[in-house]
């Protein structure tokens, strides 16, 4: 029943061995040739380092409740690759995939092959104007200025925190960076910022002024009713949120506010499981002292067994040095990705006074961790968080199983 589905995915991931390529020039033509469906409809764009995953699902869940028929895409999946791109909360239907990689496939130039990325980024337009939704959340992939989704004329440009990561693409320094991010920006559309380091801030004020859009930094954090996702930073995330749907020129009621917010599902970010497991893909060591300001006030400061895995461009050494205070012990596990770092890079990094066990799966490092009485903490790559899901719910590993 699912023959023609994962055939198509398979296709789609075979394009990964491409690798990855910023730049425009192909996304532009492929979406030529899909009669532009990026023109036919409405955006908030969103790029930053940490954060911004949170901010797009807070956006959409308070459109939602708002009455909108909301279109929200993000990257990377967690468990199917129809997590992607949803329309008012509910992921992609296989069959829509299906037709829309038949589609792309009739318009692809095998001499200028689009990306994995590049190629999901026009599935997804083409069907939220298929769909006829009335606003897009759209999160950029890597970095903002060549990032695929910048085809877009969005009505309002967002950026969250923006930090050091993926220095091999987007540059050495905190600037650098911030100049990639900022490319999102367009002439005289408005900016919302979440706090930057100064660096970053007067990067991005310079990209503004240059481009005549007006930019808001949003400095205090939403206050007042519950927020649904954990951790006191989800609170400037939701104001960010809250700020950009205003900038957009977006009419929103105090209940859509406050039920958006309070009903926003975001899994794989600082995700209780159940008593004992707790689930983020904190792959950054901003995002890892995030993840532990988070465990500490929701948590309490216990320690805990940590499954740990992480791809090999990121500062590693950094994300174990910020984590090992709250280890009790670490399960070292290989994730499922080109670029994953082995455990035995990995376990290199852990101090010498905290065990360190070298598992061959998330699986057997969740049985072993389960041995102890402390609580559990998967972190380190979405990958991984992605994996353990699929693991504690079945019916969802038969899905990834069959599906990717």
């Amino acid at each position: 029943m699912n023959a023609p589905y994962n055939t198509a995915i398979d296709w789609l991931f075979g394009t990964q061995d491409r690798g990855v390529k910023l730049g425009l020039e192909n996304v532009y033509r492929l979406l030529a040739d899909m009669r532009n469906p990026q023109n036919e409809l409405r955006f908030i764009h969103v790029a930053g380092t940490n954060g911004k995953g949170s901010v797009c699902a807070m956006a959409e869940s308070i459109c939602r409740f708002a009455g909108l028929r909301t279109g929200l895409f993000t990257s990377p999946h967690l468990v199917r690759f129809n997590e992607r791109i949803q329309v008012n909360g509910m992921p992609i239907e296989n069959e829509a995939v299906v037709r829309s990689i038949q589609k792309i496939r009739a318009h692809i130039d095998e001499k200028r092959h689009p990306t994995f990325f590049e190629i999901t980024t026009a599935l997804a337009l083409d069907y939220f104007r298929a769909q006829h939704v009335d606003l897009v959340i759209l999160e950029t992939g890597l970095g903002g200025r060549l990032d695929a989704t910048n085809v877009v004329c969005p009505l309002v440009s967002v950026l969250t925190a923006i930090d050091l990561d993926h220095q091999n693409w987007l540059g050495d320094s905190l600037s650098k960076i911030a100049a990639e991010k900022g490319g999102i920006i367009k002439t005289g559309t408005p900016v919302v910022s979440g706090p930057q380091f100064p660096e970053v801030r007067a990067a991005l004020e310079q990209i503004a002024e240059s481009r005549s859009a007006s930019i808001t930094f949003i400095e205090t954090p939403f206050e007042g009713s519950p927020v649904g996702l954990q951790g006191s930073h989800q609170r400037m995330n939701a104001a960010i949120a809250k700020a950009a749907i205003a900038k957009a020129g977006i009419e929103v009621n105090s209940d859509a506010v406050i039920n958006g917010l309070e009903q926003v599902h975001w899994p794989g970010r600082f995700q209780r499981v159940d008593d004992r497991i707790v689930l983020d893909g904190a792959h950054n060591p901003a995002a890892i002292r995030r993840l532990i300001e988070t465990w500490k006030e929701c948590v309490t400061q216990d320690r805990a067994s940590v499954l740990f895995g992480g791809l090999r461009d990121k500062d590693l050494e950094s994300m174990i040095g910020a984590l090992s205070p709250l280890a009790a012990r670490f399960f070292i596990v290989p994730i499922r990705s080109q670029r994953a770092a082995s455990t035995s890079e990995i376990e290199r990094f852990v101090p010498k006074l905290i065990p360190a066990t070298q598992c061959t799966s998330a699986e057997e490092a969740l049985n072993m961790a389960r041995r102890f009485d402390d609580r559990i903490l998967v972190t380190g790559s979405l990958f991984l968080v992605g994996e353990v899901l699929s693991i504690l719910d079945p019916a969802q590993a038969a899905l990834q199983r069959s599906n990717q």
